[in-house]
């Protein structure tokens, strides 16, 4: 499952989003790498990655 700082971090990454008019096309959580990614954007070119640690970055 994911941490709270990784929930707290995808609550604002996901109302940045909103804020920003990107919808958001993939949420998902790897239990293998425990990782939070997200994909948005109008032709899905955001891509964000959330660290246990609640750090995100975004993905090339």
């Amino acid at each position: 499952m994911p941490t709270e700082k990784q929930k707290d971090a995808a609550i604002f990454v996901c109302q940045l989003l909103s804020n920003l008019y990107q919808s958001i096309h993939l949420f998902r959580y790897d239990k293998r790498l425990k990782n939070i990614y997200i994909m948005a954007g109008i032709n899905e070119q955001i891509e964000i990655l959330i660290d246990e640690n609640g750090t995100w970055e975004f993905e090339s």
